[in-house]
């Protein structure tokens, strides 16, 4: 069986040591056109604020260890064209600019994605950097090192962590959106009033609701005109979405709007020799139950497992996600799981929210913090449909359990009276999730009696 592997980060990775697992006679050929593998993109953050002395254990994979696993790794190879009728591909080596046809019986598209880069007069320029890859993450610690002003365009995940890492590093940072906070597709307005004072707090200039219109070169910098005004800087960093790299599938596999492949419960395409991954795939998103676009490291390497096992027979389905994510900024944990209020209400799902600040444990230990969260649920199903937490306190596994609920289709009634440990080290005897789900109780009942 000849399986030919398009791309080798997350998704690629995992697939293959998968596959080789479960098929070790299997003629296992990847095609990687950078020269690593496996890098963390996550990591640039921690990396680029200092946090992380040696970059090289955000590489968890080399081409080495698939080798040695069996693998025939082609670094620095470029796929030129896939021919799905035919079941071959194109490729060329980067090195000699040699071109070749393979064969496939199966092909796996872990491709990844890329940034977004809109059509904006200068966006092309020398000062105008993005952040994704490893080769990425050395230009902007390199460029940082001259830099005295940093612009950050996209106040998503990557640019509110990258954000926080400049300013940190004694750098004047920038942080411009469109949108009027900063990262509302995770968390509603009574987080993200936190989050952006911490950023006032630490002299990071806020420039929300406006709208990049240009870039020009100043020589030793460029300056930046939104629809509201002007901001010269060093250094100006794209992050403002990724879009899957499938264009070479187009029109020869469903596809959602954006190019993302559509697969069914075992990793297949619409054609069943083709396996789709990672930042190329769309995900099956449980808080809906339908197909969204969501590119997660967490998600890649279930997908990526997930090839491997389903290669020849469809054996293990896939469980969908929650899009469980989470950060830390300025010492506070700020996590989420699922759908925010607004973002159910976009989709026409019945919601409701519910917010609680609390102790994490009890006030006559030595110390404790304080806890925002937030559940969102359907009030007449009362099934939980997302939630988040933010605290000094570190809450991250507490996402990870509202993950579960949602998944297992929980409801508020459950939550409420789930049985969690109690000791005062940790928590009350009802843990604060408890409380959240019951304080969901109360607002339902009324709800009911206001009918």
């Amino acid at each position: 069986m000849k399986v030919t592997v398009v791309g080798c980060t997350h998704a690629g990775t995992f697939a293959i040591k998968q596959i080789l697992a479960e098929h070790p006679d299997a003629d296992v050929t990847v095609y990687e056109k950078n020269d690593n593998i496996s890098f963390l993109s996550c990591g640039i953050a921690l990396y680029l604020g200092g946090k992380v002395a040696d970059p090289q254990g955000l590489f968890y994979s080399s081409p080495e260890e698939l080798k040695s696993l069996g693998a025939n790794v082609q670094m620095g190879h470029n796929v030129l064209a896939i021919d799905a009728d035919q079941k071959t591909v194109t490729v060329e080596d980067l090195a000699t600019h040699a071109q070749t046809t393979e064969s496939y019986d199966k092909l796996v598209m872990t491709s990844g994605s890329w940034p977004i880069i809109p059509k904006i007069e200068g966006i092309d320029g020398d000062h105008v950097k993005l952040c994704k890859n490893w080769n990425h993450a050395q230009t902007l610690i390199e460029e940082a090192k001259h830099a005295k002003h940093i612009t950050v365009i996209g106040a998503g995940y990557i640019g509110a962590e990258l954000a926080e890492a400049y300013s940190t590093t004694g750098h004047n940072v920038t942080l411009i959106d469109a949108m009027d906070r900063v990262m509302p597709k995770y968390f509603d307005q009574e987080f993200t009033d936190v989050i952006e004072q911490d950023y006032r707090d630490n002299h990071v200039q806020l420039a929300l609701g406006e709208t990049v219109q240009s870039f020009t070169d100043t020589g030793d910098g460029v300056t930046i005109k939104t629809d509201k005004g002007s901001y010269d800087t060093n250094l100006a960093i794209l992050c403002i979405g990724f879009r899957p790299n499938t264009a070479l599938l187009k029109g020869q596999v469903d596809m959602a709007q954006n190019g993302a492949i559509i697969t069914d419960d075992y990793m297949r395409s619409s054609n069943p020799d083709i396996f789709a991954a990672g930042d190329s795939a769309a995900v099956h998103y449980n808080p809906t139950h339908q197909n969204a676009y969501i590119p997660l490291a967490t998600n890649a390497v279930r997908q990526g497992i997930l090839v491997g096992k389903n290669l020849v027979n469809p054996t293990v389905k896939y469980m969908g996600t929650q899009s469980s994510s989470g950060l830390a900024l300025y010492g506070r944990t700020i996590v989420s799981t699922g759908l925010t209020l607004a973002a159910a209400k976009q989709q026409g799902i019945n919601a409701e929210q519910v917010i609680v600040k609390d102790n994490y444990r009890p006030e006559f230990m030595p110390s404790t913090e304080p806890v925002l969260m937030s559940l969102v649920y359907d009030p007449d199903s009362k099934r939980i449909l997302g939630g988040a937490l933010m605290s000094k306190y570190d809450v991250s596994q507490s996402a990870n359990t509202l993950s579960v609920c949602i998944q297992n289709e929980n409801t508020i009634d459950d939550l409420a009276m789930v049985d969690m440990l109690f000791q005062p080290n940790f928590d009350r005897p009802f843990n604060y999730l408890n409380i959240l789900a019951q304080a969901a109780q109360t607002q339902v009942t009324s709800l009911e009696t206001t009918k």
